[in-house]
């Protein structure tokens, strides 16, 4: 038995880690105030090969393992969490659907661009009305010919309006099933397409770096082969998409509590109150200690949760497994930041400091790709209670 990660992976791991702390580091701050999207950032991170690591090599991937893109998202959200979850994005909502459910015709079309980092495309999930209840989705797709018309909205979506964004696969009805319940169906958009407008960008809390915007669809036409996987089959497939999705925010989230450790150790270890540094102090000491804690155990359940689903553990294993990393990790993240931002004092409130930055940016991490509570539902059910 082995709590550790490969050799290969920790020596990925330093190579990620000399790209994000020498291109993303210096510029993260700027990029936040001033609400920037790094695209040459982006295609720089594709040239590192961090979009293609679970692509297989024809698509020009590198046919690697789930742990190894927790490593490359954890050691980017090490140093920016706008540019960590546009890594998570782009590969677990954005590769990952047309890489498991797409046609060879939609693979050869789509992915070696969005392997190689030269485009980024986006799910379109979540609507006004539905959002944990997706299963209410209100866009609807109607069969004309051999055309979808498509109608509806969608909105917080991720890696939507970027420059290099080059298609968005949306949920939608797309009819009735047998037993008069609502077809959700799954519809590859790509971006241009006459009545897919992506509408003005948010004014988010955090995240400032990220790409995020609503769309509208209004008769916008495309082809019938552009459905993504089997008609109907759309709820059971973002479900899957989101088993996997989960466990990569959950380190995204690891890489927040391993920030504000590194943070709180040097700040305690520099600044001095009553003549001595206030890490010598125990009431800082053990906050900063329980970041240590808080980091390690949020670690193991993100890395044991990738290596069950790179082992090809069933997969309502594998989804009580991802529940539980993110429900532990991202809580702990929003509480490593408040923690961080107090051992700071004053400074922990000044934007020169980076914890502010990561005090604003955690709180979504409890919220994206499944909230707290619907974690908590699932290990509930996974524990035999029939709870709603």
């Amino acid at each position: 038995m082995t709590f550790e990660l490969s050799a290969d992976h920790e020596e990925f791991r330093k190579v990620v880690r000399e790209f994000a702390e020498a291109e993303i580091a210096p510029h993260a701050a700027r990029w936040d105030r001033e609400h920037h999207f790094p695209v040459d950032v982006v295609r720089a991170m594709g040239g590192l090969g961090l979009f293609g690591l679970t692509a297989p090599e024809a698509y020009g991937g590198a046919g690697g393992d789930l742990t190894s893109l927790c490593v490359a998202i954890e050691e980017i959200g090490r140093v920016d969490q706008s540019l960590g979850i546009t890594l998570e994005a782009a590969v677990g909502l954005g590769i990952n659907p047309i890489l498991t459910y797409g046609t060879d015709e939609q693979k050869q079309r789509w992915l070696p661009d969005l392997v190689a980092g030269r485009a980024l495309a986006a799910f379109g999930l979540t609507e006004p009305g539905s959002g944990s209840d997706a299963g209410a989705t209100k866009t609807r797709a109607t069969l004309d010919g051999d055309e979808w018309v498509i109608d509806g909205s969608k909105q917080f979506i991720t890696n939507s309006g970027t420059e290099i964004t080059s298609c968005v696969t949306i949920t939608a009805r797309t009819g009735t099933d047998a037993r008069g319940k609502p077809e959700i169906s799954t519809i590859i958009v790509p971006s241009g397409t006459p009545g897919f407008t992506v509408e003005p960008a948010y004014d988010k809390l955090g995240w400032h770096a990220s790409d995020t915007h609503p769309l509208s669809f209004s008769g916008a036409r495309v082809p019938a082969d552009h459905l993504l996987g089997t008609r109907g089959q759309g709820f059971a497939q973002f479900l899957a998409t989101l088993d996997e999705g989960r466990i990569a925010i959950a380190a995204l989230a690891v890489g927040c509590i391993q920030a504000m450790l590194e943070a709180s150790v040097s700040y305690a270890n520099e600044r001095t109150a009553f003549g001595v540094p206030i890490g010598n102090k125990q009431g800082v000491a053990f906050q900063i200690a329980d970041l240590q804690v808080m980091v390690e155990s949020a670690r193991l359940l993100t890395y044991k949760a990738a290596a069950m689903r790179d082992a090809g553990k069933p997969r309502d294993a594998v989804k009580q497994a991802a529940a539980r990393a993110k429900l532990h990790a991202t809580e702990n993240a929003v509480t490593a930041t408040r923690i961080a931002t107090q051992v700071h004092g004053g400074y922990g409130f000044m934007e020169e400091y980076p914890v502010a930055r990561f005090y604003r940016d955690a709180k979504i991490l409890e919220i994206g790709e499944g909230t707290s509570e619907v974690q908590r539902m699932l290990i509930a059910r996974g524990l035999g209670l029939s709870v709603e």
